[in-house]
């Protein structure tokens, strides 16, 4: 008797097992599958997003040979673009963003260039000379020059660092993004307002402490430069914020599954020179980033008027100090 019950438990073993086994096989089919299904919806998407800089070799000037993604240190330009003032016609790029990321120390430093940066900008036929560094995306959109081609460019005489890729987003698609991931968790510093843009310019007000932000009170939250508190709590520092956030946010495990809702806003308010096949190892080689490896680095410098029109004025050592920094973590001599 004891013994068919021992056969009996050892049989209902065996079949507890199997369906184990079949049912972590099972997980792992739809889990393969369904990224499957993200990498080719996401290339769809990308695809109708591709802009080519038409550089010579696929790659910056100032490299020797093009960068293999994954495998060496390498630069991507993050441009927000405004074009509402301008009824949605050439635009100017509001926020600028100079990521570095290193695979082999597993690090990232970013720079802000404040977008009233005063500067030389080439290549732009009557419009060449000095002027804000946001305005290079204008003059390459009205010359035909490339509105991408001729900030990366102008980004890269500032710095004197190679620009391997860009993402540019204008700010239709920064809102809908944000909504489409279900808001964006970011701890207020000082509290403030800012207009809302598509709300005929009614004031949002944010306070100081832990909150989520939707698409519209994100592009606030980062848009506002006019009122900042004495300084203290600069757009600079709250773009930055934002984009640790979002990276935070990307790589968590729930927000694989807003594929959809995501890659439909991709092709209509994002132009870049990232494939999907770069964007899928980028994601897999950054997604465990420590945040405390995340490097920030200042752009030092005063605002001045000149000839009647507030610039940043940057500091010369500045510069090469930030270049240096750059350089370092790209590798560079």
């Amino acid at each position: 008797m004891n013994e068919l019950r021992m056969e009996r438990r050892e049989t209902n073993k065996k079949k507890w097992t199997k369906r184990i086994i079949f049912f972590i096989l099972f997980l792992l089919f739809i889990t393969s599958v369904y990224g499957v299904f993200v990498f080719y919806k996401t290339k769809s998407a990308l695809d109708n997003a591709q802009v080519d800089l038409n550089r010579e070799g696929d790659k910056s000037e100032l490299r020797e040979e093009a960068v293999n993604i994954g495998s060496n240190p390498i630069s991507i330009l993050l441009m927000g673009v405004e074009r509402y003032s301008t009824g949605d016609k050439d635009g100017r790029a509001d926020t600028q963003i100079v990521m570095t990321l290193n695979p082999n120390t597993n690090e990232m430093a970013m720079v802000t260039i404040p977008r009233d940066t005063r500067v030389n900008i080439e290549n732009a036929g009557e419009y060449s000379g000095i002027h804000k560094i946001n305005s290079a995306y204008t003059y390459g959109s009205i010359t035909g020059y490339g509105a991408e081609k001729l900030q990366v460019e102008t980004i890269e005489k500032l710095l004197n660092i190679p620009i391997d890729k860009f993402v540019a987003i204008d700010f239709d698609g920064f809102r809908d993004i944000i909504d489409a991931i279900g808001g964006v968790n970011i701890d207020i510093k000082e509290g403030f307002w800012e207009k809302n843009i598509y709300n005929n310019d009614e004031k949002i007000y944010f306070t100081p402490g832990q909150d989520k932000l939707n698409g519209e009170e994100a592009l606030a939250f980062v848009r506002m430069r006019l009122r900042d508190v004495n300084l203290t709590y600069s757009r600079d520092e709250r773009q930055r914020q934002l984009i640790e956030a979002l990276i935070k946010q990307f790589i968590s495990a729930g927000t694989i599954f807003k594929v959809d809702k995501i890659t439909s806003i991709l092709g209509e308010n994002i132009d870049t020179d990232l494939s999907a096949e770069e964007i899928y190892i980028l994601q897999q080689q950054y997604s465990k980033i420590n945040k405390s490896t995340i490097k920030t680095i200042l752009i030092g410098g005063q605002d001045q008027y000149v000839n009647g029109s507030s610039y940043f004025i940057p500091e010369e050592s500045g510069i090469e100090e930030v270049s240096q920094q750059l350089r370092e973590s790209l590798e560079l001599k």
